[in-house]
């Protein structure tokens, strides 16, 4: 049950000049720095105001966020979901006090620790032990009392062997484990975590996932929870905020929430393509470049129905001169329950472009939305890359709706040898 309101969200707007750097003199830059350094105002700006709103929005303006306003209490378990650009890191960074607002108010009490990105907060000339003292600190906690915390916070972390490392040397993968083990650990009243638990591996990322119930449930904090992850979102939001061009367009129940996000990605998740590796998502050892869907008839675009077969194809470059990898699927109904998933043969790869497919039979899934993940692996086991909720696609029963029965319950409906006869009277 949550209890009275930690955080107050008012009217927020956050406006961005792109481009701009400077304010175009030397005069208005020093200006601009005494009123913020000294003075501590806000950015004179970013003020919208009046005449001045007359002249900025002639320039080449962006709103990251417009008008949002929300309340949060405490031990909720806050999910904000949209697609990329939507404002949802950028309202983070508000709510943490890494950047203001160009309007409106955030008003909140007790300790908010932040995990933004990898890394966020470490000094990486220090250690990670010097930098667990340092957030601490920051957090406004006595040495002392993170001491009773920093054997908990190491063991967490994993990183045990290189806690007296400058943590410029460390990992992608051991920076978010230790950044996330010293949020979570350090008793913050609100627990913010924007996308970066993808960097970890699969185990820490459901050790990570239980800690953050644990935050919640058995010490009453509250979390704000960013996620490109619907599964994650489902499994542990209590309400979910969606944000489109900076604007919260829903705030209600998971589910339906989910669902309306979901569905309006649709149309464009039959098929993602990329022509340069660069830029393709991946990491070092592979790189996607096509995702499609491709019913039965031959087309993307055709409709699917329960007796569709449709074929799940992909082709991606293999970045490493020999690399023995596995692919594995998630299939997904579009509320976040797994229907199955399913791996490939294992394939020693040179570099190179490796194409997959996988299909799934016709009479084989009800009428339902669809989410498709993919995860790459090294030796069956160790996963090097989860493509998250890559396509999308509804299957339909074009007949349902005339049949007296109804729709069929349940995520699958296969059509199995099934037989009825009259059985041959032997006279008796």
């Amino acid at each position: 049950m949550t209890g009275n309101v930690i955080l107050e969200v008012n009217n927020l707007h956050k406006l961005y000049r792109l481009g701009a750097i400077s304010s175009g003199t030397l005069k208005k830059d020093i200006a601009r720095w005494w009123d913020m350094a000294v003075l501590k105002k806000e950015d004179p700006l970013q003020k919208i105001a009046g005449e001045e709103w007359q002249d900025l929005r002639k320039q080449n303006l962006l709103w990251a966020l417009h008008d949002v306003s929300f309340t949060v209490r405490e031990g909720e378990v806050l999910g904000i979901i949209g697609k990329n650009g939507a404002g949802k890191s950028t309202l983070l960074k508000i709510l943490s006090r890494v950047t203001r607002p160009t309007k409106g108010t955030v008003k909140g009490r007790g300790r908010v620790a932040s995990l933004l990105e990898v890394g966020t907060g470490f000094h990486e000339e220090l250690t990670g032990r010097e930098n667990i003292y340092l957030n601490g600190n920051i957090l406004g906690m006595t040495s002392k009392q993170v001491d009773k915390k920093l054997d908990e916070i190491i063991d967490f972390s994993g990183v045990e062997q290189y806690i007296d490392t400058p943590v410029k040397r460390y990992s992608s993968g051991m920076y978010v484990r230790l950044a996330f083990s010293v949020a979570a650990h350090l008793e913050p009243d609100v627990l913010i975590v924007d996308e970066a638990l993808s960097v970890g591996d699969s185990e820490f990322q459901k050790k990570s996932m239980n800690k953050i119930r644990e935050v919640s449930s058995k010490q009453g904090g509250t979390i704000l929870f960013v996620s490109h992850s619907m599964h994650a979102v489902q499994s542990f939001c209590s309400r979910v905020i969606l944000l489109e061009s900076g604007r919260i367009i829903n705030d209600n129940t998971p589910e339906k929430v989910i669902s309306q996000y979901l569905h309006s990605l649709q149309k464009k998740k039959r098929i993602q393509t990329y022509s340069n590796p660069d830029k393709a998502p991946g990491d070092n050892n592979i790189r996607i470049k096509k995702v499609y869907l491709q019913p039965e008839t031959g087309h993307a675009a055709e409709q699917v129905t329960v007796e569709t077969t449709v074929h799940v194809k992909f082709e991606f470059w293999n970045l490493q001169p020999q690399l023995d990898i596995s692919v594995g699927m998630y299939l997904f109904t579009v509320s976040g329950e797994c229907v199955f998933t399913t791996l490939s043969d294992p394939l020693k790869a040179e570099n190179g472009l490796v194409e997959g497919a996988c299909t799934i039979p016709g009479n084989f899934l009800n009428n339902d939305s669809y989410v498709i993940s993919l995860v790459f692996l090294k030796d069956i086991s160790d996963d090097i890359f989860y493509y998250e909720e890559c396509l999308f696609f509804d299957v339909e029963d074009v007949q349902g709706e005339h049949k007296w029965y109804g729709n069929f319950s349940g995520y699958v409906r296969p059509k199995l040898p099934f037989t009825l006869s009259m059985k041959t009277s032997n006279g008796g």
